[in-house]
């Protein structure tokens, strides 16, 4: 379980960086289109490039969104039905759970990597711009990679359906104090 704690670290730092490219995607695709705007205000004509070059980012903005939100637990559930198990299905569904997610992970870079070294194309942005599609299909690998290492987080990452008895009987037994007239 030492090996765990520096993988867990990890996790979190690659988290963090994963955080800050989706912030830095999207400036930048917000940079482009507003200079576009601007652009376009000032001599009336639009620049053919913007559109296409903004739209690059967006394979890096779903896909490393998707690994930020495993890692705090946001992913879709079925929260109700997962509410109603009884205790040792509820630790099963969620074993289960982290196993799909570990297969998902391990498809994404294994035929990742493929989609990424046989990617040969290139995206004639304009005539001058032209953008290799590794760019693109990098992302794929890459958040395989990062889903694998956010599983050493274990039941973390689904600890709102495990562990949230006392939150549940704690809203059950509250009063409605809200008065009316």
């Amino acid at each position: 379980m030492k090996l765990l704690q520096p993988l867990r670290q990890l996790s979190d730092w690659v988290n963090q960086a994963a955080i800050i490219a989706c912030v830095a995607c999207v400036l930048i695709m917000l940079g482009i289109s507003f200079t576009a705007f601007i652009y376009k205000l000032a001599t009336g004509s639009s620049l053919s490039w913007t559109y296409s070059l903004a739209r690059l980012f967006l394979p890096w903005i779903g896909f490393l969104s998707m690994t930020i939100s495993l890692r705090y637990g946001e992913h879709v559930a079925m929260t109700l039905l997962v509410r109603s198990l009884p205790r040792a299905l509820l630790t099963l569904a969620a074993a289960i759970c982290l196993i799909t997610i570990g297969l998902f992970g391990m498809l994404l870079l294994w035929y990742g990597w493929t989609y990424f070294a046989t990617a040969n194309q290139v995206y004639m942005v304009s005539d001058q711009i032209q953008i290799s599609a590794k760019f693109t299909t990098v992302v794929v690998p890459i958040s395989g990679a990062i889903i694998l290492l956010h599983l050493t987080q274990g039941f973390a990452l689904l600890e709102h359906f495990i562990d949230d008895d006392a939150l549940m009987d704690e809203l059950i037994g509250t009063q409605d104090t809200e008065t009316r007239s």
